[in-house]
């Protein structure tokens, strides 16, 4: 079976997720990790199986990943599997930790599932990676999500 990866990242929290798909596909099958820019949406077709990977961008996936997404030749010849990263808070820290998710990070597995239903693509699933934000997205979660939250709570969240 061939084992396509693509990925954005801006931060090497999406690049170490697709790493880690790529060190496990590469034990049984042959494998290709790229990221998005390098691949065009017919060389997708040469493979069995996709890994899309993207950081969250505007509570979405990154525009190059909706951009391929959108791309996508049809009728598809591969099965489609989906990750993303983000920050958001996770359930210890805040008491609405469905909402916190569904409001900075909801849509992407939606933007996932609704393009493949589209486009008539077998989506076997999505998967999503709580990593470190960066120095500007951890500015905008504590003034933003952390505003009336505890110094400690704020701590608990970096570590």
């Amino acid at each position: 079976m061939k084992v396509l990866v693509a990925y954005y990242s801006e931060t090497g929290n999406t690049e170490r997720v697709a790493r880690a798909i790529r060190r496990e596909a590469s034990k049984k099958h042959e494998y290709h990790l790229t990221i998005i820019d390098e691949i065009t949406p017919d060389e997708v077709n040469n493979y069995d199986v996709v890994f899309l990977g993207s950081p969250y961008h505007s509570a979405n996936l990154a525009t190059p990943v909706r951009r391929l997404l959108r791309s996508l030749p049809k009728p598809p010849k591969y099965k489609l599997a989906g990750f993303y990263t983000h920050s958001v808070v996770s359930p210890a820290h805040l008491a609405d930790t469905r909402n916190s998710f569904n409001t900075w990070a909801g849509r992407c597995l939606a933007t996932f599932g609704n393009v493949c239903k589209r486009r008539n693509i077998d989506f076997l699933g999505c998967f999503n990676y709580e990593g470190g934000p960066s120095s500007l997205v951890q500015e905008f979660i504590k003034s933003n999500v952390f505003q009336n939250e505890s110094a400690e709570a704020w701590q608990e969240y970096i570590k």
